[in-house]
């Protein structure tokens, strides 16, 4: 039975393999669809065709990867071994074929699926704005090893090679094609003449350029080596991401011998796949899957995008709307924030799209709109100006009756809860919260906040919407500060009260980067705004205890906001923080890092506890895709968990019996301690 592969023969003798998994959105090499595969190859090889074209039978995807689900099932090094080697046999057994062979790429192409595409002669990507290929596995806490460390330095040379695989990034076709990793990048309806073409010319191939051989000479092998691990240590500790560390370790020791590569491939990886960061990673992988798979119960689809406030937040939400393809009007009270809020969106389509022609057609679609004509028109508008529920509930009481009946009516609030900003509504149901994160272009997440008369309806719709324009949507309960600034606050306020106490501003962030917070939370603060911070921290301060600590309320009285007024806690210079060298002691730094990780823990178990969120899943995803804790710990309540909460629970007393109330540990410990 071919149940995922279907062949075909034409004319001409050339085969067609289209790859085609039932009920699935995208073609994922499972077990089952390895063996189909490979079973196919035989009967392809006997009889003889003069090519082979794999291709996708999916819309938007030649092949996403590997089956990520079955990883995180995978309970020894010696399962994961027996898959690797199963692979690395199917795999040859493609590169090993007489004829011609050519994978077609029309949209992802990652990891296994560009592991594969390696083993055939050649390769063709469409230039589709979709198409894109990579080794995603270094974020996944792995590396390539379905033979693609050997195969991508045997066809790009040595350094590209492993660059391609350290980044994780992806290449667009043209990208792709300048660095040799496929052999043509065409439009979408010349794939098939094109790999017709290549077959019957049956050209050999070009070796990598002599630079890119030398560097993975014998002599030159270990200074590359210590090169690359310098490039990784200014991203990653090894101690919290192995993977990138031992790539280097397995090509240093490994380069120029096919037979060691393969044989390092099948005991590295799964040496590090059933490791702790990579089952964690896995884990965050498939829990990003389940916040994407909440949103497909609508099929609400926006044309139009209204936002009213042309600020920081409110322009670049507009621009990115833009880059998903939207139509935008943006509103703001006078063309000159308007102004730079189109002059940042059009420095970032020059950044993510890199073509003239889409970046014009990109600001074609963007209207400064500063009447508010467009409101009228939109299917989703966004309300996106300054932290005040005056202002915010004067706003809506003036859009509200010129929207169309059944369109979006969001906010952007960051704190106040819904049931007050509607009250000036006529139709106080139709609001929902869509919480977006600094900078919008880089943080996945957005809060969908709700109540409890929100309907059902509305929330999937607005959850659509967010899947629409790329990013994870997260339900929460409308609450002051809902789920990831309530959490966030403890910390960073814990950080300032370090600071009112003396500690040096560069020991505190040192602290948080050696648990794996990827920035420092004084850091931190400045990039976000001491006055957002100040401003959140106020809303929140009659839930959480504590004061708001003066130093930062001083700051703000003096317009020193951080980053962008030039001096906060920091000084900052070309939008980077002027820092000394932290000369702190291994046992002080973790008194820091414990006073502030224990209260967003804290934190975030009380948030679990009064239902902020569906479970304890849906926090760690929120925290990490929104916060950015430390992902390879696999989320603050996965964390303690994994540890022992009992340990943290400990702690926390500990620290309420030194630092007083602040610390004192949330009633829903109770749910997470180890009965006896």
């Amino acid at each position: 039975m071919n149940k995922h592969f279907h062949l075909q023969q034409d004319k001409q003798g050339l085969a067609w393999l289209t790859f085609d998994s039932p009920d699935k959105a995208a073609n994922v090499l499972t077990e089952e669809a390895l063996e189909e595969f490979d079973t196919q190859l035989v009967t392809i090889a006997q009889t003889h065709p003069k090519g082979l074209v794999i291709q996708s039978g999916k819309e938007k995807g030649f092949i996403a990867g590997a089956d990520v689900k079955a990883f995180s099932r995978i309970d020894s090094p010696g399962q994961a071994e027996q898959l690797i080697l199963r692979v690395h046999d199917i795999f040859r057994r493609l590169e090993a074929l007489s004829f011609p062979t050519v994978a077609l790429i029309h949209g992802f192409c990652l990891g296994g699926g560009l592991e594969l595409a390696l083993a055939c002669r050649y390769r063709i990507a469409s230039t589709d704005p979709v198409t894109r290929l990579g080794f995603p596995e270094v974020r996944l806490g792995i590396f390539p090893g379905f033979g693609g460390s050997l195969r991508s330095i045997r066809l790009l040379g040595h350094m590209p090679a492993m660059e391609l695989m350290l980044s994780g990034r992806n290449l667009v076709a043209k990208q792709a094609q300048r660095i040799g990793l496929v052999d043509h990048a065409l439009p979408r309806r010349q794939l098939k003449n094109a790999a017709r073409q290549l077959i019957h010319e049956a050209a050999p191939r070009k070796p990598p350029r002599l630079r890119h051989r030398l560097a993975g000479s014998a002599p030159l092998r270990p200074l590359a080596a210590a090169l690359l691990r310098r490039q990784v240590r200014k991203q990653v500790r090894e101690e919290h991401y192995p993977a990138p560390y031992t790539l280097i370790d397995h090509w240093r020791r490994n380069a120029g011998n096919a037979a060691g590569m393969y044989a390092s491939e099948a005991r590295r990886v799964p040496e590090l796949l059933t490791g702790s960061t990579a089952q964690n990673l896995i884990r965050l992988f498939l829990l990003q899957d389940r916040l994407k798979s909440q949103a497909m119960d609508s099929d609400f689809h926006a044309s139009h995008v209204h936002v009213a406030g042309g600020g920081v937040m409110g322009g670049d939400i507009a621009a990115w709307c833009v880059l998903r393809g939207l139509r935008v009007s943006l509103q703001d009270r006078g063309p000159e924030q308007l102004g730079r809020a189109i002059e940042r969106a059009h420095a970032l389509f020059k950044r993510k799209l890199r073509d003239r022609y889409r970046i014009q057609d990109a600001m074609d679609r963007l209207m400064p709109d500063h009447q508010g004509k467009g409101l009228n028109k939109a299917d989703v508008v966004i309300e996106a100006i300054f932290e005040d529920l005056d202002a915010k509930q004067s706003l809506f009481a003036d859009i509200e009756p010129r929207m169309k009946p059944d369109a979006i009516l969001a906010s952007n609030t960051s704190s106040i809860p819904l049931q007050q900003l509607a009250g000036v509504l006529a139709n106080p149901r139709r609001l929902v919260g869509l919480h977006f994160f600094n900078p919008v272009a880089k943080m996945p997440l957005v809060e969908i906040v709700t109540t409890e008369d929100t309907p059902d309806e509305l929330a999937a719709s607005a959850g659509s919407f967010i899947r629409q324009i790329g990013k994870l949507p997260l339900p929460v309960r409308s609450h002051p500060g809902f789920l990831v600034n309530r959490v966030l606050m403890p910390y960073l306020m814990e950080a300032v009260i370090l600071l009112d106490e003396g500690v040096p501003g560069v020991d505190i962030d040192r602290a948080a980067r050696d648990f794996g917070m990827p920035m420092g939370p004084v850091e931190l603060a400045d990039t976000v705004g001491l006055d957002i911070c100040l401003s959140v921290a106020e809303k929140l301060s009659g839930l959480l205890p504590g004061k708001v600590p003066e130093n930062l309320r001083r700051l703000v009285e003096q317009k020193k906001l951080g980053r962008k007024s030039g001096q906060g806690f920091y000084a900052w210079h070309d939008n980077k923080p002027r820092k000394d060298k932290s000369v702190a002691d291994r046992e002080t730094l973790e008194q820091y890092k414990d006073r502030m990780i224990m209260r967003l823990i804290n934190e975030s178990v009380a948030c679990l506890r009064e239902g902020i969120v569906a479970d304890a899943d849906s926090l760690d995803a929120g925290i990490v895709f929104g916060t950015g804790f430390a992902p390879f710990r696999g989320g603050p309540l996965h964390h303690v968990q994994e540890e022992d909460p009992d340990k943290f629970f400990s702690k926390l007393q500990k620290l309420e019996y030194t630092y007083g109330e602040r610390f004192a540990p949330d009633a829903g410990w109770d749910k997470l301690l180890t009965k006896p």
